[in-house]
């Protein structure tokens, strides 16, 4: 995975997991009915971009399976990925 495929794997994982804080803190405190309907969408397209970002980047089903994984499948794919690249160091 070159450096600019993980930069981009890095910002749509973290896009997605803010996203995710964002609408939880608004559910269980705040009740604000627009934070969804503008979060909610950016949440989506995050989680779809690190799913795509790992497809095109990366050939190991072990980091496409945990891309896939909703919420926290972003980081997971991130953490592989290093925790590989340092493997082979």
């Amino acid at each position: 995975m070159t450096e600019s495929d993980m930069r981009s794997l890095r910002i749509a994982a973290g896009v997605e997991a803010v996203s995710l804080m964002v609408l939880l803190i608004n559910l269980f405190a705040t009740h604000i009915k627009a934070i969804p309907a503008l979060v909610g969408p950016l949440h989506g397209v995050a989680y779809l971009a690190v799913i795509t970002a790992t497809l095109l980047a990366t050939a190991s089903s072990g980091v496409r399976w945990r891309a896939a994984i909703p919420a926290v499948g972003g980081l997971l794919a991130l953490r592989r990925l290093r925790d590989r690249s340092h493997a082979h160091e």
